[in-house]
C-alpha cells in the first residue's frame, strides 16, 4: 500500500533551510541503527550543490516507523583534502553525496 492510498498529505510542509552554495558541516553524531549518513563525511564541511527535494525520511522508513514525514535532501560537496588530508589527487578534486537536512548545521 503507497502513501496515496493510505491518504496521507505529503504536500510541502517547509522550506528547505539552506541554499546552494551555503556552507554546512555534517553533524557529527553516532545513532545506532540504519543511517545513510558515511562516517568520513561527519564533522566536516561541504557545500550545497543542489537543492534536491523532501523524501520520505529513509531512516525512519528502514524500520516501518515512517508514515510519511519527509526531510529535505541535499547534494553536499566535499573538497577530497578535507575528508581525507592525506589525499595525493588534485586539490580541486570534489566528492559529492546527498544528506538529508537533520543531518546538517550551519557552518
Amino acid at each position: 500500500m503507497n502513501v496515496e492510498e493510505l491518504g496521507l498529505d505529503l504536500a510541502k510542509a517547509s522550506s528547505p533551510a539552506f541554499l546552494v552554495n551555503d556552507l554546512v558541516k555534517i553533524k557529527n553524531k553516532t545513532p545506532v541503527g540504519h543511517y545513510r549518513t558515511p562516517f568520513y563525511v561527519r564533522g566536516k564541511t561541504g557545500r550545497i550543490e543542489r537543492v534536491l527535494d523532501e523524501f520520505i525520511n529513509p531512516e525512519e522508513e528502514a524500520y516501518g516507523k515512517n508514515v510519511g514525514s519527509k526531510v529535505w535532501l541535499y547534494r553536499v560537496s566535499f573538497a577530497q583534502q578535507e575528508l581525507w588530508p592525506e589525499y595525493q589527487g588534485a586539490s580541486i578534486d570534489q566528492l559529492q553525496i546527498e544528506i538529508s537536512e537533520h543531518w546538517l548545521e550551519p557552518a
